[in-house]
């Protein structure tokens, strides 16, 4: 009896570790990307470059990501950019 509850624990987890990690995101989202802030830049510029439409939903989506209160940023400052 022992046994036949640890063998099936054994495949409960077996079977969760497989799903958990067949479970992807969709890849119609793109990779999120990574930008260093260079000497200058702003995150209108950045928003515009890489983004269509309004760079002001651009920035509040990167400034959510990256965790920013406000729009400043200082060189040398890895970003990580949502996917468009």
């Amino acid at each position: 009896m022992f046994v036949r509850l640890i063998g099936f624990a054994v495949a409960l987890v077996l079977f969760f570790a497989v799903e958990l990690g067949l479970a992807r995101t969709s890849s119609s989202a793109g990779p999120e990307g990574r930008y260093v802030v260079q000497p200058g830049d702003t995150l209108w510029e950045i928003a515009a470059a890489r983004y269509d439409g309004d760079p002001r939903e651009a920035i509040w989506r990167i400034k959510e990501r990256n965790e920013l209160s406000s729009s400043l940023i200082v060189p040398g400052t890895a970003l990580a950019l949502p996917a468009p």
